[in-house]
């Protein structure tokens, strides 16, 4: 009775945040804060150019356009927390909000995963099956893809914060993370969290592991077929169709590797020096990412810059 008392008695959690660093929290709120605005006004541009352009109403902008529309929801889930924890000096959530914002935030990022391997799918058939490219990549198959993307990074969130949230609670609440990180929360449960690692270890395999593989196998391909092109001019041509999603694919992969691959500090004295070094770097991939996608289409695409470029000069022309 004592315990099942407890286990009710947790209905909010603490958010840790950087508390124990005040002045770094007021710095880093107008870094993040500038970052998210460039995240919002840098996709929600090119959301704009690849529905209001017709020429780019292909799959592979369609795609691109679903990428921003999912930087934006994934950055929206917990960046407006971050910032207002940084102003806060409790940071508190409750616990039907933590779930939520849980929920959110590793649904965009299974999603992600998985869109990228379909973006993957859809550079190969274009430069490796360009002729049967329009048949196959019609508008029935593109979008149904770009759909499961989103149904199959939804179906694996739900499984896990449902797994996560009724795990029993006694007690501790604080959450030595910005946001209701689903590892960190895992690690308040007073229960044995085995079933939730399995579970965790499969989901990483699937949409981490396999759209990783396909990805890898759908370039090879790529770079197999531009390498037979005669022409360095057709060489170019060929690759720059897919060289800004081989960069995104890159950054995006690369950053998480580097989060949960680098060495663990053995050193005591260094455990809250790499405690906040690790929250920080799980914050910056949070927002550079989403923040650089935009920049790196529009650098590296050339559809994409000058229809940018026109949109601009259309507007200033016309005040």
């Amino acid at each position: 009775m004592e315990s099942a008392n407890q286990t009710s008695s947790v209905t909010e959690f603490v958010l840790l945040g950087l508390s124990a660093h005040p002045k770094l929290e007021k710095m880093f709120f107008v870094l993040i804060l500038l970052m998210y605005l460039v995240i919002l006004l840098g996709n929600g541009v090119l959301i704009l150019v690849t529905v209001s352009v017709p020429r780019l109403h292909t799959p592979m902008y369609f795609f691109l356009g679903n990428l921003s529309f999912l930087d934006i929801c994934y950055t929206t889930s917990s960046v407006p927390l971050i910032l207002d924890s940084f102003l806060t000096p409790r940071k508190t959530i409750p616990f039907s909000a933590c779930a939520v914002q849980m929920f959110l935030s590793f649904a965009m990022g299974a999603t992600e995963c998985v869109l990228l391997g379909m973006m993957a799918f859809d550079r190969y058939l274009a430069i490796c099956n360009p002729l049967r490219y329009p048949v196959i990549m019609s508008k029935v198959v593109y979008v149904p893809m770009a759909a499961n993307c989103w149904a199959a990074g939804s179906g694996a969130s739900i499984v896990q914060t449902s797994l996560a949230m009724r795990l029993p609670f006694c007690g501790n609440n604080i959450i030595n993370h910005f946001t209701c990180e689903i590892l960190a929360v895992l690690k308040l449960a007073c229960a044995d969290i085995s079933i939730n690692v399995i579970s965790m270890g499969v989901t990483n395999v699937i949409f981490l592991g396999v759209p990783v593989l396909f990805i890898f196998v759908s370039y090879i391909f790529i770079l197999t077929t531009i390498l037979r092109i005669p022409s360095a001019e057709g060489r170019k041509k060929a690759f720059s169709t897919c060289s800004a999603h081989l960069t995104v694919v890159v950054v995006f992969y690369g950053t998480i590797l580097f989060m949960y691959g680098k060495p663990k500090s053995t050193d005591p004295l260094g455990t809250d020096k790499q405690d906040v070094s690790d929250k920080l770097i799980s914050l910056f991939y949070g927002v550079v990412t989403p923040m650089l996608n935009p920049i790196i289409y529009s650098l590296r695409n050339k559809d994409v810059k000058a229809t940018v470029r026109n949109l601009v000069f259309q507007k200033h022309f016309t005040q």
